[in-house]
């Protein structure tokens, strides 16, 4: 029942994600839908916040460090109750409350203003830090894409995590093989990211990222390990859950035309519909 209700969770951040990047016409769209899944499942139980304070101190927090997929992160926040859901019809407009990148000082729910790939990393680790210094029983989760792991400061962070115990931090890649300009492994071959991250001194995984059960048992387990920071890798499709957005071969920012929008909407719909059904 858990494992229907993250699908079905999921399935409606997909469809407000199709509508919201619809309304402005383009966007990040084929990165967004890759990793609606995990916000799914952190969003979906497994993250200690609270919505009516999004500021609590002691919470657990989120770090988009690809930024540009904050149209799924936005959808999950109104899902979830943060602001209103009318708020994702203003996305990347003048005087918006949701800019393309996120911006922690214009969005409830957004822990760390993000864009410049790489940087999220950093700013992870500093939070995991600190929480750990003031003896927060909290967790720092951090998404970067697989594009992303061309910054060296990526690499930096994995050194410095392992050596500080941040045993409070959960790192994801979203390793959907394609980046802004083609393949990741055309571009720069990222070989066993999972092997990396162990040499660094990780706890590391590889699962489907597109798996709402694989994603929950993967976080469970790296709470379970101490003293050591946890790095699942999640593979996943770019464009996932909607058919044709996924078919389209490079996804990464696509306009999105009336028709492609209906079927979009259309594909989610019956997705929704399905896992309605499964429950009956």
């Amino acid at each position: 029942m858990q494992d229907n209700y993250y699908k079905e969770f999921a399935a409606r951040i997909r469809m407000e994600t199709v509508k919201e990047i619809g309304v402005r016409g383009f966007g990040h769209i084929g990165g967004s839908l890759s990793i609606v899944d995990l916000f799914a499942v952190l969003y979906g139980g497994l993250m200690n916040i609270d919505t009516k304070n999004p500021s609590w101190e002691e919470r657990d927090r989120l770090v988009m460090s690809k930024g540009h997929a904050g149209p799924a992160l936005y959808a999950t926040l109104a899902l979830k109750g943060f602001f209103p859901m009318d708020w994702l019809e203003t996305l990347n407009q003048p005087n918006t409350h949701l800019p393309s990148h996120c911006d922690r000082f214009l969005t409830p729910g957004i822990d760390m203003t993000t864009g410049s790939l790489g940087q999220g990393v950093s700013m992870a680790i500093g939070l995991a830090l600190g929480q750990k210094k003031r003896g927060y029983n909290s967790y720092t989760y951090l998404i970067s894409g697989d594009g992303e792991l061309n910054e060296g400061q990526c690499w930096e962070g994995a050194l410095f995590a392992p050596t500080h115990k941040l045993d409070n931090l959960i790192w994801f890649v979203d390793y959907n093989h394609k980046q802004l300009d083609g393949r990741t492994e055309e571009i720069i071959d990222l070989m066993d990211i999972a092997e990396k991250f162990k040499t660094f001194g990780w706890n590391a995984v590889n699962i489907n990222g597109n798996d709402t059960n694989a994603i929950n048992d993967a976080i469970k387990n790296a709470k379970s390990i101490k003293d050591i920071p946890s790095c699942i890798v999640l593979n996943t499709i770019k464009g996932a859950g909607v058919p044709c957005i996924e078919s389209i071969g490079l996804n990464h920012h696509l306009p999105i035309d009336s028709e492609l929008l209906k079927q979009a909407i259309a594909e989610c719909e019956a997705s929704i519909a399905s896992l309605e059904g499964s429950e009956e």
